[in-house]
């Protein structure tokens, strides 16, 4: 098994730091989405502000992805390349930050929909959501990696009969973008990495409305449902504490941002 590198409280001070800028992008990307603008020009200005951050995006250039964000639409799943596509009322986009500073990286994504879009993909958003608040509530001490994935897929494949993609997954964090161990969206109750004081993971529930197969674009970085039906994607940081899971990023931030946008449904009230 490869290594598994447990943070200090130091440690994860400084990626909470990092998972609060994410958020902060995030937030101001909330604050300016609209029908008719485009990846490329909410890419910018995330880098703009992290740049100014004394910070660097942490998906640019990394394996060779071009962004600072991962902006995925509709049938996308992630790692959309932004791009001159110009938003519609009826879209949900899928934005994926990262941001290095200090050493340590910070991770987080949120999906956003427009107002048109249909009720049946709201469900799935908010069923996605909430499917990753109950991967963070097994993410305790004792545990195993398993049990997070399990209850993801429970609520979302088992309860709501959406695909629960299988390629991807989550991750560890921190001197690293990714790092062991993985953590899927779907697993086994006690089986898989004993969680421990210290570990630090990104959860990242990405749930399909149709099948869970998924193929790669003609780019050769968006992964996209292979029935082309929308797919939704939320991530948190956390740390596993003795406490309980500390979330290290912050979606609040975002959806106060979003509450502000007239053009944007709010999903943290249930439809």
């Amino acid at each position: 098994m490869a290594n598994i590198f447990f943070k200090t409280d130091e440690e994860i001070e400084i990626i909470r730091e990092n998972c609060l800028l994410v958020s902060k992008t995030l937030a101001l990307v909330a604050e300016k989405l609209k029908p008719g603008i485009t990846g490329l020009e909410i890419d910018k200005l995330a880098e703009d502000f992290i740049r100014s951050h004394n910070a660097v995006p942490g998906f640019k250039d990394y394996n060779g992805f071009p962004s600072t964000l991962c902006v995925s639409i509709n049938d996308a799943v992630v790692h959309g390349i932004p791009s001159e596509y110009k938003f519609k009322e009826d879209d949900i986009v899928s934005v994926d930050c990262g941001v290095l500073a200090n050493g340590y990286y910070g991770d987080a994504a949120y999906t956003f929909a427009f107002n048109n879009v249909k009720q049946e993909t709201i469900d799935l958003m908010n069923v996605t959501k909430e499917s990753l608040h109950l991967g963070i509530e097994s993410a305790i001490v004792g545990n195993r990696i398993g049990d997070i994935g399990f209850a993801i897929q429970k609520l979302a494949e088992k309860e709501h009969s959406y695909g629960v993609v299988r390629e991807l997954v989550g991750h560890g964090i921190g001197q690293n973008l990714h790092e062991e161990p993985q953590v899927p969206n779907f697993g086994r109750r006690g089986s898989g990495v004993l969680l421990k004081d210290g570990l630090v993971i990104a959860i990242e529930p990405m749930i399909n409305l149709g099948t869970k197969k998924v193929k790669i674009s003609k780019d050769g970085w968006t992964i996209v449902t292979a029935d082309n039906l929308p797919s939704a994607h939320f991530e948190h940081t956390i740390a596993i504490r003795k406490s309980g899971p500390e979330i290290l990023s912050n979606h609040e931030i975002v959806e106060f941002s979003i509450k502000k946008n007239e053009f944007l449904k709010d999903i943290s009230i249930k439809n």
